[in-house]
């Protein structure tokens, strides 16, 4: 059986590992999150880079891993580089999906959500120079949708008029949202409540899981019903705030199929 890890600095790329264990079911799938550095986009860059090889080849090893995902936009735009030479595995970024969301509007005026971090970086802005030339471009970065949807797995209620208020200078105006963090996924029906009017809402997680499976040579041969019970959680370092919603957030793994945290012995800077 062929093992999979998925990384981010939180739980936000279990909307990625939703999508590719929908489509591989009989996968083993490591999930694991570095929750003592979240947010990432909030760290420099050489910090990032750092902790995302350290952390990924230790668990490449531990698990004798075929594949990794980075299931975070703002890992994913500086570190696939030098990790694909330190792991000599295939390794899968996600990239916000500037280009299908530019191909599907009508309006040619889209708006790519994502960290404040995702926003700022050349990476983005060379992806709307190629594939959007023809489209308006308007960008949100936002910290505190990443938090609402760490609330929101935690099984902690969102409000929908706070979404509203940060989405609001795109209401009326873009008919298509990118989601460029994998985190707001987990609020794709909320984000679409916002709006008075239905918008597309346009994220990676099916191109990444069909590039997974491309990667891997996988064939679909299971029914949706009969996925893996050999997946598990490594929750890399976890910071004593977010220790007092373990409970809940173990949960939600649960019901994804996954095992309860397991804290791992990691650096904390």
């Amino acid at each position: 059986m062929k093992s999979v890890l998925i990384f981010d600095s939180g739980v936000g790329g279990l909307s990625v590992y939703q999508e590719i264990r929908q489509l591989l079911p009989e996968l083993h799938y490591v999930y694991a999150f570095d929750n003592a550095a979240f947010p990432y986009g909030e760290l420099d860059e050489t910090v990032l880079i750092n902790r995302t090889q350290e952390i990924v080849s230790r668990l490449v090893e531990k698990h004798n891993v075929d594949l990794v995902v980075i299931a975070c936009n703002t890992a994913s735009t500086v570190v696939l580089p030098s990790l694909r030479t330190l792991v000599n595995i295939p390794v899968v970024g996600v990239v916000p999906a500037i280009k299908p969301a530019a191909a599907m509007s009508e309006r040619k005026v889209i708006g790519l959500l994502a960290t404040p971090a995702t926003v700022k970086r050349r990476y983005t802005q060379d992806l709307i120079a190629e594939f959007a030339q023809d489209c308006e471009v308007l960008m949100i970065g936002s910290t505190r949708l990443v938090e609402i949807a760490e609330q929101k797995l935690r099984g902690e209620a969102v409000s929908i008029e706070e979404i509203q208020h940060i989405l609001s200078p795109w209401l009326n105006k873009v008919d298509g949202i990118v989601l460029g963090c994998t985190h707001f996924p987990l609020l794709k029906d909320e984000i679409q409540q916002a709006f008075s009017s239905p918008v597309q809402i346009i994220d990676s997680g099916k191109a990444i899981a069909n590039r997974v499976q491309a990667l891997l040579g996988a064939q679909q041969t299971y029914s949706s019903r009969e996925k893996s019970s050999n997946s598990e959680v490594a929750n890399v370092t976890y910071n004593s705030a977010a220790s007092q919603h373990e409970a809940a957030l173990n949960v939600c793994l649960e019901k994804l199929g996954l095992s309860p945290i397991q804290c791992l012995d990691f650096p904390h800077s």
